[in-house]
């Protein structure tokens, strides 16, 4: 008989450093830290924890995930959460939202095997054309599309992303500014709450805009939004050169070229150049292209 049989089975909603809150099948929620020096949960992993009290425990182990969301840099690997349903991309009108960042993004929930949709927040502003233009090539792929205005119109934003979201386990990723804590708090009844009892469960107050978080919906906890901190850099260097273009839907539908290995730069009878050429790959992606491709051949290990 498995030693992990009579122990409890949890989801983590909530790391900082060792320590972990996760919540059981009833919904109580535990501190527990690992077994041992090596700590590898994330946010959304099934655990299997042993409780040392009536609030605390150990995990044992976790359980085999059917998917990672994260990014890889030079220096390190940050994991944002495990078994997700979709990604959210949440961009705005203002700020000007990268479309670089944009990219990397759907690349890494392509190559995890994570469905996405992008929603434009803030289009009740001017500009909003501006920024519908921008996001067209992602239309065009065939991307599920919301436009929002989180602040200015509360029912019908919560309308439109209500039946996509429902009974989903959504990752939301957006830079600062894009409106992410006003979806969170219009969705979530009490979010602020979750944070404050959590953040002093884990004595990590001062850090509670740095950590990934977990948030049912529902008192059924059939629907959750799983929220991010901010960041700078999305590396992909978990991504194989050669294997990119295969992550990006546009490129991918081109790829009818010549030349097996064709990496889609300077190859002659290459398919992914015709189309960008005859404006059926937009130019911004296909450049985008290029300057991940350059840094992921230029990776050493």
């Amino acid at each position: 008989m498995s030693r992990f049989n009579a122990l409890d089975l949890g989801l983590v909603v909530r790391g900082h450093g060792r320590h972990y809150i996760v919540e059981d099948s009833d919904g109580r929620r535990f501190v527990c830290h690992p077994r041992g020096k090596k700590s590898d949960a994330v946010v959304g992993d099934q655990v299997r924890f042993a409780e040392a009290s009536a609030d605390e425990g150990v995990i044992e182990a976790v359980e085999p995930r059917r998917n990672l969301l994260f990014r890889q840099d030079e220096w390190k690997t940050k994991s944002f959460a495990a078994n997700l349903d979709q990604l959210l991309v949440l961009v705005a009108v203002e700020p000007v939202f990268s479309e670089s960042q944009l990219c990397r993004a759907l690349i890494a929930a392509e190559s995890a095997g994570i469905r996405a949709a992008i929603a434009l927040n803030k289009t009740d502003l001017p500009g909003t054309d501006a920024a519908r233009e921008r996001l067209a090539p992602y239309r065009a792929m065939g991307l599920k599309m919301f436009e929002v205005a989180l602040k200015a119109d509360r029912e019908g934003s919560r309308a439109t992303l209500g039946p996509w979201l429902a009974e989903q386990r959504t990752f939301v990723l957006g830079p600062s500014g894009t409106g992410k804590s006003t979806l969170i708090n219009l969705l979530v009844q009490d979010a602020q709450a979750q944070v404050g009892e959590i953040s002093q469960a884990l004595n990590s107050g001062r850090h509670t805009t740095t950590t990934t978080q977990w948030y049912w919906t529902d008192d059924g906890r059939t629907t959750a939004l799983i929220d991010s901190p901010g960041f700078q850099e999305f590396g992909l260097r978990q991504i194989d050169a050669a294997e990119l273009w295969r992550w990006m839907p546009d490129l991918r539908e081109h790829a009818d070229c010549r030349f097996h290995n064709c990496c889609h730069i300077h190859e002659p009878g290459c398919g992914v150049r015709a189309a960008v050429e005859a404006g059926r790959i937009s130019a911004s992606r296909y450049r985008i292209y290029g300057e991940i491709l350059e840094e992921l051949q230029r990776k050493t290990w």
